[in-house]
């Protein structure tokens, strides 16, 4: 078989899909129920309170409330979701 190929073909022109990784919600904003919190490889940051991760390190919110980022140990990040109470009118 040949090692060079006709005329017009292109060895390159291959590409993957961009992972799209990285923090969605911040500290402070609110998140619902199943919204992703974090998209990460490994555990950068880790689940905390109201917090699930899936099997691709992805955090995400179990309970609608508002996203908090505390230090864990000494050089450990995680995430927690606060639930918001609401006040009852009179």
């Amino acid at each position: 078989m040949a090692h060079k190929k006709g005329q017009g073909s292109s060895r390159n022109g291959r590409d993957s899909n961009a992972q799209f990784r990285g923090i969605k919600l911040y500290g402070g904003q609110s998140a619902t129920a199943g919204s992703i919190i974090v998209r990460q490889r490994g555990t950068q940051i880790h689940a905390g309170v109201n917090v699930g991760i899936g099997k691709d390190w992805t955090l995400y919110a179990l309970i609608d409330g508002v996203i908090r980022y505390e230090r864990f140990g000494k050089d450990r990040r995680r995430v927690c979701v606060d639930a918001v109470v609401e006040q009852a009118s009179a």
